[in-house]
């Protein structure tokens, strides 16, 4: 392998990176980030590789969900219960409908960052920097908060550490303790449609809990306790490099900032400053592939990122759009397969199907979103291939961005509580339905 260093990338033409004005305040950021603590480790990070590999072999189901793109104002306790609870309800019904164990994967703890189409953009005829996430610049119209700041990152760095230092408490706390997951209720599900069978799904685990451990086949450390993975798209690759870490035992360099980071669709070119620094680290990497990748190319991609052909360190998550799959993931399915090249496969069925209504607005339908993970689904059990997760945007919060669900979200609707910075979310009675009906594929029942 050629030489590698966290910052070798910075030889590569890079895309979708902010530019800052200050070099000299950059590299002052920069060096102290290099110094802090790291945010995982890589006993955690080992963990997930292994989950991942048995994902891909059908022994378990990947959940990856969470905030287009986190915001500063949201590290807040409410905020952060509320996305924990979402993904840990979704799992509980995966899990009892699927009889696979769901492994949770936030997007949560490091998202505070997204490419943009265009660097610049006018508003109130003013020319400014596009929204880069909270940890490049503000999102308020302003020309001169809209410029890249670094000490941005610094705070990205503040934010994550205590989002992640709060989930681990939950956790360890016994939040996610299974004996109790009515606990878990959030004041909206009660109004949805599926909640006589959620109810009726919750009563059943208890009662299977129950039971085994009337006989001891259940132990209270295993059922009050679960692993819960985050996860972010590696863009920033100045943070990324910095939060980078050598363990002298292992011999690894891996990031720190997240047990899973993510190439994006827009940033996964061979040669590319992204790939170069992707190839380097010991997490598992994810790769978004969309309708416009070369089958050929992205078997040459993944034997870069994974020369060792490690099983659990590649996820390649399609998002193709509900029209697209049968078109555009066929050839790519059969090309990766029959390259014998190790991957775990998982669906965005969010980032192909946005819309925008009259008044200009993105939203995404929920049945354009169900209809790909369907069209995913049947794809890759046709040519003997296994579906190993899914990858959601989705909020436990009562918003209003996507149409459709339980709760009938229309055009008219989407004024009422539209919260994002970027893109549209599932709200919390939309995710819990999409539960329901993803745990019936995945337990191969039609829907």
């Amino acid at each position: 392998m050629n030489h590698w260093d966290p910052f070798s990338w910075k030889a590569k033409p890079a895309k979708h990176l902010p530019h800052y004005a200050n070099a000299a305040h950059l590299e002052e950021v920069r060096n102290e980030l290099m110094l802090l603590p790291p945010l995982v480790v890589p006993g955690e990070i080992i963990r997930l590789k292994s989950a991942i590999a048995e994902a891909g072999m059908g022994k378990n189901f990947i959940l990856q969900g969470g905030d287009c793109a986190e915001r500063f104002i949201d590290c807040n306790s409410h905020a952060i219960l509320n996305k924990l609870k979402i993904l840990l309800q979704m799992s509980v019904i995966i899990t009892y409908g699927s009889r696979r164990s769901v492994v949770r994967v936030g997007r949560i703890a490091g998202q505070y960052a997204k490419p943009r189409s265009n660097n610049v953009e006018i508003q109130d005829g003013k020319e400014m920097f596009s929204y880069f996430g909270d940890a490049v610049n503000s999102f308020h119209p302003d020309p001169a908060l809209r410029e890249p700041d670094a000490n941005r990152m610094q705070m990205a760095y503040t934010y994550s550490a205590a989002t992640l230092n709060y989930i681990r408490s939950l956790i360890s706390g016994g939040f996610a303790d299974l004996h109790y997951p009515h606990h878990w209720d959030l004041y909206s599900m009660d109004k949805a449609k599926s909640w006589p069978k959620y109810q009726e799904t919750l009563s059943r685990i208890l009662d299977a809990i129950d039971f085994f451990e009337s006989i001891g086949g259940a132990r209270g450390e295993i059922l009050d306790k679960v692993d819960f993975f985050t996860s972010h798209e590696g863009l920033l690759l100045e943070y990324e490099a910095a939060l980078t870490r050598f363990d002298s035992d292992l011999k690894i360099f891996y990031s720190s900032s997240a047990h899973m980071l993510w190439i994006g669709d827009r940033t996964r070119q061979l040669g590319g400053a992204h790939v170069e620094f992707f190839r380097g680290i010991a997490n598992p990497v994810g790769i978004k592939i969309g309708p416009s990748t070369d089958p050929k190319e992205l078997v040459a991609l993944l034997r870069v990122l994974n020369p060792e052909k490690e099983k659990g360190k590649i996820v390649l998550i399609s998002r193709m759009g509900r029209s697209f799959v049968k078109e555009k993931l066929s050839p790519i399915l059969e090309t990766v397969m029959t390259s014998f090249e190790p991957v775990t496969w998982s669906c965005d069925p969010m980032h192909g199907n946005m819309i925008k209504t009259d008044q200009n607005r993105k939203t995404r339908h929920f049945d354009d979103i169900l209809g790909e993970i369907k069209e995913t689904f049947l794809l890759h059990r046709s040519m003997s291939s296994c579906l190993g997760g899914l990858h959601f945007e989705l909020t436990g919060d009562d918003v209003t961005e996507c149409l459709g669900g339980a709760a009938d979200i229309k055009d008219t609707d989407l004024e009422q509580n539209y919260e994002t910075y970027c893109d549209p979310r599932l709200n919390y009675t939309q995710s819990m339905e999409m539960a329901f009906l993803i745990s019936d594929l995945v337990n191969r029942r039609q829907v």
